[in-house]
């Protein structure tokens, strides 16, 4: 099973030039499922569908927008035949970010696409917004045991609680959880940067031109008692570099892994 996640950064810059970089750098790449942020779905346009093409069932974001079009959205080859959104607007300062966390039920998969609050000053949100993800997968789990995947723009390095949570090092609002990281485990000891300057959108084209490079962007395999169920085979950073064009796709570079199931879940 390969599986993507990249967030899109909207229409912004050249975004047709950036459609044809991802749309032939996705082809390419072929994955069975996508988890993408910062898509625009307004009226007819749909930037997800627009560079992947009819042989993807697309499903978007319904609670939480901001009424703009920027959404999140899970992208799969195979149908997706359950739906679930958790609703991660808890206060004042997440309401001007379509915060939320997707889970699509993919066969034997739960292929969970979290988005929290992204201000770097909203940490304490984020690991509400987290907890309350993990509730809702372990929940969907206990009902019947799935493989889960998390993947996405979750705004936090990898020494943040939010994340220090999900890798089964601390406990967070009297829960505790384990989540194996696909980079470290391919990568061990790489940073492996996604917003980064080395990327000239991050600082020509955006707000944030004055920035720290880290690590925000995620695929993560969830643990049983007996170990992650899904094994990492290989995970790599995608549109890190400019296409054949010249033209770089997005501000974030994005993940892609390959995992194989360890054992059957009963």
């Amino acid at each position: 099973m390969r599986v993507a996640t990249l967030n899109l950064w909207v229409r912004n810059g050249d975004w047709e030039a950036r459609a044809v970089a991802l749309r032939d750098g996705l082809r390419a790449l072929a994955p069975d499922v996508v988890s993408f942020q910062e898509v625009v779905r307004d009226g007819a346009a749909d930037t997800a569908a627009e560079i992947l093409g009819p042989e993807y069932h697309v499903r978007h974001q319904e609670t939480g927008l901001l009424g703009d079009g920027n959404c999140a959205a899970i992208a799969s080859r195979t149908p997706i035949t359950g739906w679930h959104e958790v609703d991660q607007q808890l206060g004042p300062r997440t309401a001007d970010f379509p915060a939320t966390t997707l889970i699509a039920e993919i066969g034997e998969l739960l292929f969970v696409n979290h988005l929290p609050s992204w201000k770097p000053q909203l940490e304490a949100e984020r690991e509400l917004q987290t907890v309350a993800a993990a509730r809702r997968v372990e929940a969907m789990v206990a009902e019947r045991p799935r493989h889960v995947v998390l993947a996405g723009d979750l705004d936090a390095t990898p020494e943040a609680a939010s994340l220090r949570f999900l890798k089964g090092l601390q406990s967070l609002e009297g829960i505790s959880v384990v989540y194996h990281d696909a980079w470290e485990r391919a990568h061990p000891g790489d940073p492996g940067l996604t917003f980064t300057t080395d990327n000239p959108l991050m600082t020509r084209d955006t707000d944030v031109a004055v920035e720290t490079s880290r690590r925000i962007d995620y695929v993560l395999v969830r643990c049983d008692e007996f170990g992650p169920t899904l094994d990492v085979r290989r995970c790599d950073r995608i549109f890190d570099r400019p296409s054949p064009a010249g033209v770089w796709a997005s501000d974030h570079f994005g993940l892609v892994a390959e995992l194989e199931p360890v054992r059957v879940l009963s």
